[in-house]
């Protein structure tokens, strides 16, 4: 398996409002960007967006270490998700994207790493700029 890293963020102007997302998935030397939003969402919705989108890209299965400033996204893929799966996502919000997160996922060995937002880190930080300009791109008015 190829070792990978994504970085990821989500924005959200409002709670709901317009969103937006972005991923940066580096192999080696070599980096893509994936970006991306909505109209009408939430931050956590475009949190876990941004994973998918990026998962979505790979060609083949990969060890990926994940990085988000997201404790909704670390800890409901390493901690939550096996106990939504069993009760069927019975009062979890946002069901369809993590129901998609496991099918995307299937392939892939999935390691999470919670880095503090707004905290420097360049990727991060990259993320968060990207994912914001393109929840502006959304905004009504």
């Amino acid at each position: 398996m190829k070792s990978i890293e994504i970085f990821c963020d989500g924005s959200s102007l409002g709670n709901p409002g317009a969103g937006g997302y972005c991923a940066i998935l580096r192999y080696g030397k070599y980096e893509k960007i994936i970006s991306g939003g909505e109209f009408h969402t939430t931050n956590n919705r475009m949190e876990l967006k941004a994973v998918n989108e990026a998962l979505k890209s790979l060609k083949e299965p990969c060890a990926i270490d994940l990085y988000s400033d997201s404790k909704y996204v670390c800890d409901g893929i390493a901690l939550w998700l096996e106990g939504w799966v069993k009760k069927d996502f019975l009062r979890v919000k946002n069901p369809d994207l993590w129901r998609e997160f496991l099918s995307l996922s299937a392939s892939h060995s999935v390691q999470t790493h919670w880095i503090k937002g707004h905290s420097g880190h360049h990727e991060n930080e990259r993320c968060d700029q990207i994912a914001k300009a393109e929840a502006l791109k959304y905004k009504e008015g």
